[in-house]
């Protein structure tokens, strides 16, 4: 059962006199367990609604509405499913202290990656939750492969779980798309391990969709943790080297690349990306592969809409990683709207290691090495680096607090060329 938390005035829940502490146990003869089942079973136009009251009186309510519509009703979120592995590159195990206590749980939860796109290794599934992909058709979903030598994903993840290869298979027989992804570790998963390993997970293409090949990411806070390194130029350019080929036999084969590089390794092996054609249909653009080929296209399109504006000095800022992007950019920008665009990197010394991706800046490193630099009348902060909803940065600074501390006004802009233009033209208007 899932207990309603809160109703909305006005709401077709309101008009059937629901209320805070009702229950809803079964729409459309289907038990409501959770969140999820309530979204899948919600959005049709008839619904037969059993729900327990608050005193015990079970209702059954008949109910006709478009099927988009809402019923009016706060429901709440699921607790993640706790993740049991032990990764031997886990990014929670290096985090500092100091920041919201949410960012050092640990979840593995196969509902939130249907929801929300989050990579699970499935090593804590069972039966039932298996069936129950199954049978609500929970696609797509996106799992950590990392390997499928069954071996060392054991010793990789440390954990052992259903063989990965014939879960797999099971789902994607049963007709969910998984799209999957590899940390890439030197002198572990690399090499033959991963020739295996895209060979294995496209013999199940279409039903694995697509494959990213991601470096592992590693902070300074690696104490009493597994030895590990980035991979260096020389071993980037290899890896990306072995992809093209396996890119090529695999759209002779099949029509798709199917495995894709992250755009980190691109940028440490110091080559050009491909043009964005190359990446398809972005399946795995959240993932950190193809971000920055269509920055560069959405960056072309900016320009040629972009005009003098008269502006004042205005800031910005980016990670270490996109700042040789992002400047190529704001000079072009710059020069279209005739108006000053301070770009300021910034170093991530709040993980130390090797961080240096924009979204996982802190707003104390941005105080620190901000302060006394030319920000102009107004900072604008890409969203990428503020929590969705709440705009705070990962360590709780909020944009208000950051603007205080720098004594200048701020802006929160979409974290793309235009979220930069536009900006600048509402501040023009």
């Amino acid at each position: 059962m899932l207990e309603i938390l809160a109703v909305e005035p006005g709401s077709i829940a309101a008009e059937l006199e629901l209320e805070s502490g009702d229950c809803i146990l079964a729409i459309n003869g289907h038990p409501v367990r959770d969140l999820l089942d309530f979204q899948l079973y919600i959005h049709v136009e008839e619904l037969l609604l059993e729900v327990q009251k608050k005193d015990g009186e079970l209702w059954e309510l008949d109910i006709e509405k478009d099927a988009p519509d809402s019923l009016g009703m706060q429901l709440p979120h699921p607790e993640p499913t706790q993740c049991g592995n032990n990764c031997i590159f886990c990014f929670v195990h290096q985090l500092p202290s100091g920041m919201r206590h949410t960012l050092y749980v640990k979840d593995e939860d196969f509902r939130f990656s249907y929801l929300y796109g989050s990579y699970v290794t499935l090593t804590n599934i069972g039966e039932a939750e298996i069936q129950r992909i199954l049978e609500q058709k929970l696609s797509p979903l996106y799992v950590s492969v990392h390997t499928t030598d069954d071996q060392l994903r054991t010793e990789m993840l440390g954990r052992k779980g259903p063989a990965i290869l014939d879960l797999l298979r099971q789902l994607t027989a049963g007709g969910i798309e998984v799209h999957t992804q590899i940390v890439l570790c030197p002198g572990i998963n690399d090499g033959a391990q991963l020739e295996k390993t895209m060979e294995d997970l496209f013999s199940l293409y279409p039903g694995v969709a697509s494959l990213a090949v991601v470096p592992v990411g590693l902070t300074g806070y690696r104490e009493r943790l597994p030895e590990l390194r980035t991979p260096n130029a020389d071993e980037t350019l290899q890896v990306i080297e072995t992809i093209h080929a396996y890119q090529k036999t695999f759209l002779e084969k099949a029509g798709t690349r199917f495995v894709f590089a992250a755009d980190e390794l691109y940028l440490k092996a110091g080559i050009e990306f491909p043009p964005i054609g190359a990446y398809e249909d972005l399946a795995q653009i959240e993932n950190g592969v193809g971000f920055i080929p269509q920055f560069r296209e959405e960056a072309e399109e900016a320009l040629l809409e972009a005009r003098p504006l008269g502006l004042p000095e205005v800031s910005t800022f980016t990670g270490e990683s996109a700042k040789g992007e992002l400047r190529r950019f704001v000079d072009r920008l710059s020069s279209r709207v005739e108006a000053t665009i301070h770009l300021h990197p910034v170093q991530n010394r709040f993980f130390g290691g090797q961080v240096s991706v924009t979204g996982l800046i802190t707003g104390r490193d941005v105080v620190e090495q901000l302060r006394g630099k030319p920000l102009g009348q107004m900072l604008l902060v890409p969203d990428v680096v503020l929590k969705e909803g709440e705009d705070v940065f990962l360590d709780d600074l909020s944009l208000e607090e950051l603007g205080k501390e720098l004594s200048v006004a701020v802006r929160k802009i979409a974290s793309t060329p235009w979220g930069l233009l536009d900006a600048l033209e509402d501040m023009a208007e």
